[in-house]
């Protein structure tokens, strides 16, 4: 699934539900995924990891879709060519010093 498709699957699923708790609230939920996310990383617990990883994903396309940004065309804008700062693939900020 490409991510285009994914933020189409979760605005099926979820958008008429979502625009009506708006974009902060939705963020504040967005928020404690990472929360769970982070909790899963601490314990390296593997199954709870893939369902964490997806759920931040799901919410954060939430939240793309919720500000009409096409998630998909806003990475491939930013990273498609390399890196935002070097330009380089891989990046290379940390070879010449950059942070």
């Amino acid at each position: 699934m490409q991510i285009g498709e994914f933020q189409r699957l979760i605005e099926s699923l979820y958008l008429a539900r979502d625009r009506r708790r708006g974009a902060d609230r939705t963020f504040l939920w967005f928020v404690e995924e990472v929360g769970e996310l982070a909790e899963a990383l601490r314990t390296r617990d593997r199954a709870a990891l893939a369902a964490e990883f997806a759920d931040v994903l799901a919410w954060l396309a939430t939240l793309a879709s919720l500000s009409e940004v096409d998630l998909e065309r806003a990475a491939a804008d930013k990273y498609g060519r390399g890196c935002p700062k070097c330009g380089a693939m891989p990046c290379r900020c940390a070879e010449a010093g950059a942070t």
